[in-house]
């Protein structure tokens, strides 16, 4: 094998990928005619407006390829910035990775009630400028300045991946829309997330090229993050997990607040097993990104092979989660329809999802450590960034169904303090020297997830629907 190869397994995914949405398309046509009815029937009960689905979908990811791109474009050449154009020794590398884990664990459960206290979009555009920050202080190769800028980055990755989800599933609430229809946007987001990673990749491989400066992808993300606060100020509304009234008299640092969001968690062995979901699943996701080159790169030179071409792999990845994204649409659009009354059957629907994707994704990472087959793992690798492109939405389902609007921002950033521990303890003990025990545990963590999901939350969701009937 060898770069030909990844150039067919990229074809290959591609069409598949292409043929997916063709398909997708042809068979929303079809729906087209009972979707109209069945809105003229939810307007005619005092449901929501059709356009309200519209407007939000448009609001949310614009803004949300606009945020992922900007991440996107950084993620590529953070390590070659330090490592190659400043010159940086590995282990200072390794600090300044770890610094950046560290503060998202350590700020994580602030900003969630931040969030949820002082307002969603508030905190989103405070993103904006902590991340925009982050590029600035990159410039820098000063190493005080270089770790207030990944302290700055870590705030910003709890941010991005809590905040924005807090405040689309409480505008769709807000707006009064069905289960399915915030299902689609989550699908249509994580769709998105992967068409925005290919294009990044591409943009940020072109921008080095053309400047010679590993700095470049991060002047147009700092451009992108100052255009996307001019955008959620212009186009988002406000909403809060509480009410404005309860804003008065709370410290800064939220310390009531975050008490008593630990106490409903500790309490709710539900809502404790989609916190480990959570730290499982993306504890693995981020371990994988230092893994699959060091583990590709092995076994190609077990066969003699040239250098990997890893933008083609790296492309191939990106495909294989919009696929996931796209069979997710798939799923739930069989399963759930624009009806109030399939709300209750998307708990139980998204349960048995988020079980099966930890499984399959445990199954692969086990396969991976288990054969020393160029090709095996790459395809293996392919299935788990699949399974990345379903997890998203289907946990973020999960959360809006399972966590109230008065702390789900809260509870969503404290789910993110074991995660990003076990990151950063992975991080330093070593985790490209040790990949075969680190991909192995998070194998066994996985099957673990998806046996406990199983047995908890899809219980959960089975009994909530008998004492609905």
């Amino acid at each position: 094998m060898g770069e030909g190869f990844y150039e067919t397994q990229l074809i290959v995914l591609t069409s598949c990928c292409a043929l997916f949405l063709l398909a997708e398309h042809i068979v929303s046509r079809r729906k087209k005619v009972g979707r109209d009815e069945a809105e003229t029937r939810l307007l005619e009960d005092g449901g929501y407006h059709p356009s309200l689905l519209g407007k939000l979908t448009r609001q949310y990811l614009f803004v949300y390829a606009l945020v992922m791109g900007a991440d996107w474009l950084q993620g590529p050449y953070v390590y070659s910035l330090y490592r190659e154009q400043y010159k940086f020794p590995e282990r200072l590398v390794a600090l300044l990775f770890v610094t950046g884990f560290s503060s998202g664990a350590l700020t994580a459960p602030l900003v969630g009630a931040w969030a949820d206290q002082y307002g969603r979009k508030k905190i989103c555009l405070a993103f904006c400028i902590t991340y925009t920050l982050s590029c600035i202080c990159i410039f820098v190769p000063y190493l005080p300045i270089l770790l207030i800028g990944r302290s700055f980055g870590g705030v910003s990755g709890s941010i991005l991946f809590s905040a924005f989800e807090s405040w689309l599933i409480s505008a769709s609430n807000e707006a009064g829309l069905a289960d399915s229809d915030l299902s689609r946007i989550m699908g249509r987001a994580s769709l998105v997330n992967g068409l925005v990673a290919t294009g990044a990749g591409i943009v940020s491989n072109q921008l080095v090229s053309s400047t010679g400066n590993f700095g470049s992808p991060f002047l147009l993300s700092g451009a992108i993050l100052v255009l996307s606060w001019f955008v959620i100020a212009s186009s988002w509304k406000e909403n809060f997990g509480s009410t404005e009234a309860n804003v008065q008299n709370v410290g800064i640092f939220q310390m009531d607040r975050l008490s008593q969001a630990w106490n409903i968690a500790r309490q709710d062995k539900v809502l404790l097993i989609l916190g480990l979901t959570q730290t499982c699943f993306e504890g693995s996701m981020y371990l994988f990104v230092f893994l699959w080159v060091p583990s590709l790169q092995e076994a190609s030179r077990s066969s003699n092979i040239s250098p990997l071409p890893l933008g083609y792999i790296f492309s191939a990845f990106m495909i294989s989660m919009m696929l996931g994204s796209l069979l997710y649409t798939a799923i739930t659009s069989h399963y759930l329809t624009s009806s109030p009354r399939s709300n209750d059957n998307s708990l139980t629907v998204h349960a048995k999802l988020s079980s099966l994707v930890c499984a399959i994704s445990g199954l692969v990472l086990a396969a991976s450590v288990t054969s020393r087959n160029e090709q095996v793992r790459f395809w293996c690798f392919c299935v788990f960034e699949a399974c990345v492109g379903m997890y998203y939405p289907v946990q973020g389902m999960l959360r809006g169904s399972l966590i109230s609007n008065e702390h789900r921002a809260t509870l969503s950033s404290l789910f993110r303090v074991p995660l990003n521990i076990f990151v950063v303890v992975s991080l330093l003990t070593g985790v490209s020297s040790a990949r075969y025990a680190v991909l192995s545990a998070s194998s066994v963590m996985l099957g673990f997830s998806a046996i406990m999901t199983g047995f908890v939350i899809v219980n959960h969701a089975d009994h909530s629907n008998c004492r609905n009937c």
